[in-house]
């Protein structure tokens, strides 16, 4: 859990330093600055993170019901992927706001009410309960349904906006 709150914590202050950094040249008149907090903005949304979940929950799902050795493959190669996507796009989120803030726009973190952020919660929640809930086989059984409903409750969603 720490390294993930230094990853999140390091990546945060290295965009906020970007965005800052750009807010400063396009104050100035060039418009390498604009471009630069467009993209940035551009890079991670609240809406990022639905798909994002249902990838996640559904290599959960797998991790339920594969075997030890095939679990361990999908756990590297994707969820823990997914994971450490989660936790940079959010810390990339969070820098920009931090970023906007710094520079008078108040009213930026306003954004951070959006309930799509639940997802990337969720995401980062599960990952850190994910090793007892393969050490039992009712939770193993529990967690299953739930990995499914949640990829469904993802996809729903992924495909409604």
């Amino acid at each position: 859990m720490s390294k993930a709150v230094s990853t999140f914590a390091l990546v945060a202050v290295l965009t906020a330093a970007l965005a800052a950094l750009s807010f400063f040249v396009a104050q100035k008149g060039y418009s390498e600055g604009a471009t630069g907090i467009a993209r940035l903005e551009g890079l991670a949304s609240a809406t990022t993170f639905i798909p994002l979940a249902a990838l996640y929950f559904f290599s959960g799902l797998l991790l339920m019901i594969l075997p030890m050795r095939a679990a361990s493959f999908v756990l590297v190669n994707a969820t823990d992927t997914l994971f450490w996507t989660t936790i940079v796009l959010l810390a990339t989120i969070v820098g920009v706001l931090v970023a906007r803030v710094a520079f008078g726009q108040t009213g930026a973190l306003r954004a951070l009410l959006d309930w799509r952020f639940v997802f990337a919660i969720a995401v980062i929640g599960c990952h850190f309960i994910l090793d007892e809930l393969r050490r039992n086989i009712l939770l193993r059984s529990i967690a299953f349904a739930a990995f499914i409903a949640a990829t469904l409750v993802c996809l729903y969603w992924t495909l409604r906006f």
